[in-house]
C-alpha cells in the first residue's frame, strides 16, 4: 500500500453552506440527546415499574429501532424535497412525542411513545443529505464529520438528565422526576426548529422526475451494504455502548447514577467530538487509511476489556474504543460521499439505517450472551465483530486497488 498523499486545497464554504452545517449540527446534537435519553431516564423508570432486565433493555432500544428503520426514507425525502424542510418537520414531530412522554406512565404506553421519540434518530440521514446539497465534495469529509459530532448529544443526556431528574420533584404543576427530562427536551426542540427555519437558507432542490426505482438503484451494489457493515461497528456499537454503559457502571461497579452518567460521557466525548478530526484526516489523507487506523484503535482498546478490570482502567479503555469509533464514523461517511456523489440521501440513509439497527440489536445480543460469556459479553462480542469487519474492509480495499477502481471511475461490486 502506498503512502497517503495530501489532497489539493478545496474551495472555502459559502456563508449559506456554513449556516447549514452550523444549524444542522446544533439540531442533530439535541436530537441525539433525545434519541438516547432512555439510557438515563430508563433507570428510574426501571425502579418505579419494577422492570426486568429484558424489559429495560427493550425500552432503551426501541427508539433506536424507529430512528434506524426510517433513515432510508427520510434521506430520500431530504434529497427530493430539501433538507431544511424535512429537518425542521422532524424536530417538531419529535418534540410532540417527547412532550407526550413527559406525561406518560405505564410500560405499554412508554414503549409506544418511545417509538415516536425514536424519530429523533432519522435526523442523521436528513442532515447528511442537507449538507451534501450545500457543501462541495472536497469539503464534505470535514463538514459531515462536524455534523456527526452531534453524537455528543448523548453526553448531554448522560450529564444533564440526572441533574434534571433531581432538580424538579414529582407532583408539581410541571412534570417532575424523570418526566421533567422529556419535558425540557420538547421545549428545546421547538426553539431549535424555530431558529433553523429562521436563520438557514431556503432549500434549492427541484423535482428531478426520478422514479422510486431510480432512487433505490444504488442499493443493489454490494459496496453500499459493506459501508453499512462498517458503520455498525463505528456507530451501531457506539449507540449500543451509550445505552449499555450507564447500567453496567451502576450494576457492575455499584456506582451512583450521576457518576455513571459522567463516566459514560468520557466514552461519548471522543466517540463524538473526534468525528470532525476523522473527517479532516479523511479529506487530507484519504478515508481508507483512516478507516484502517480506526479499526486498529478499537481492537487495541477492546482486547483487554474482555476480562475483569478495575473501574479506572475500564473507563480509560472505553475511552480508547471511543477514539476509534469517532474517527471511523467520519471516515466511513467520507467513503460514502466520495463513492456516491449526488446520492447521499438514499445511500447515506441506508448506511445510517444499518448502523442504527446495529445499535438496536447489539444491546439485545449483549444481554442474550451474558449467561454464556459473562459480564464482559458486550466487549467480547464487539471485539469479534470489529476484527471480522476489519478483515472484510482490508480485503475489499486491496481488491479495488488491484482492479484500479477509484471514486467516480467505475461502479464497484
Amino acid at each position: 500500500m502506498t503512502a497517503p498523499t495530501a489532497a489539493p486545497p478545496a474551495p472555502a464554504l459559502s456563508p449559506d453552506a456554513r449556516k447549514v452545517v452550523t444549524f444542522s449540527t446544533l439540531g442533530f446534537t439535541l436530537m441525539f440527546a433525545v434519541w438516547v435519553m432512555f439510557a438515563i431516564v430508563g433507570l428510574p423508570i426501571r425502579k418505579q415499574l419494577g422492570l426486568s432486565d429484558a424489559q429495560f433493555t427493550l425500552l432503551t432500544a426501541i427508539p433506536v429501532l424507529t430512528g434506524s428503520l426510517l433513515r432510508l426514507p427520510a434521506g430520500i425525502w431530504a434529497d427530493r424535497y430539501g433538507g431544511k424542510k424535512v429537518f425542521t418537520v422532524n424536530m417538531l414531530v419529535t418534540a410532540a412525542f417527547s412532550l407526550a412522554l413527559a406525561y406518560a406512565n405505564g410500560y405499554s404506553l412508554l414503549l409506544a411513545l418511545a417509538l415516536g421519540v425514536g424519530l429523533a434518530g432519522v435526523s442523521f440521514a436528513i442532515g447528511n443529505a442537507w449538507i451534501a446539497q450545500w457543501v462541495p465534495t472536497a469539503r464534505q469529509g470535514l463538514a459531515l464529520g462536524t455534523f456527526g459530532a452531534g453524537n455528543a448529544g448523548a453526553s448531554i443526556t448522560k450529564l444533564l438528565a440526572p441533574l434534571l431528574i433531581a432538580l424538579v420533584p414529582a407532583g408539581l404543576l410541571i412534570p417532575g422526576g424523570w418526566h421533567f427530562v422529556p419535558f425540557v427536551f420538547a421545549i428545546l426542540l421547538v426553539l431549535c426548529a424555530a431558529a433553523t427555519a429562521r436563520f438557514t437558507p431556503a432549500d434549492t432542490v427541484t423535482p428531478s422526475g426520478r422514479s422510486v426505482a431510480d432512487w433505490l438503484r444504488p442499493l443493489a451494489r454490494a459496496q453500499v451494504w459493506r459501508f453499512g457493515l462498517y458503520y455498525v461497528v463505528f456507530f451501531g456499537a457506539y449507540v449500543a455502548y451509550s445505552l449499555f454503559l450507564p447500567k453496567y457502571y451502576v450494576d457492575h461497579y455499584d456506582i451512583p447514577l450521576a457518576e455513571a452518567g459522567l463516566l459514560t460521557a468520557l466514552f461519548i466525548f471522543p466517540a463524538s467530538l473526534l468525528r470532525p478530526l476523522g473527517g479532516y484526516l479523511s479529506d487530507r489523507f484519504g478515508p481508507r487509511a483512516v478507516t484502517i487506523a480506526a479499526f486498529a484503535i478499537m481492537l487495541l482498546g477492546l482486547l483487554p476489556l474482555m476480562r475483569e478490570l478495575p473501574v479506572t482502567t475500564f473507563t480509560l479503555l472505553t475511552t480508547v474504543v471511543g477514539v476509534g469509533m469517532g474517527i471511523g464514523k467520519a471516515s466511513t461517511y467520507t467513503l460514502v460521499a466520495q463513492w456516491n456523489p449526488g446520492q447521499m440521501g438514499v445511500v447515506g440513509g441506508l448506511v445510517g439505517m444499518l448502523g442504527g439497527l446495529g445499535g438496536f440489536f447489539l444491546p439485545l445480543i449483549f444481554a442474550a450472551l451474558k449467561p454464556t460469556l459473562g459480564a464482559q459479553s458486550a466487549f467480547i462480542t464487539l471485539f469479534v465483530l470489529t476484527l471480522g469487519t476489519g478483515v472484510v474492509f482490508v480485503a475489499n480495499m486491496l481488491r479495488l486497488k488491484v482492479l484500479g477502481r477509484q471514486p467516480g471511475l467505475a461502479t464497484p461490486a
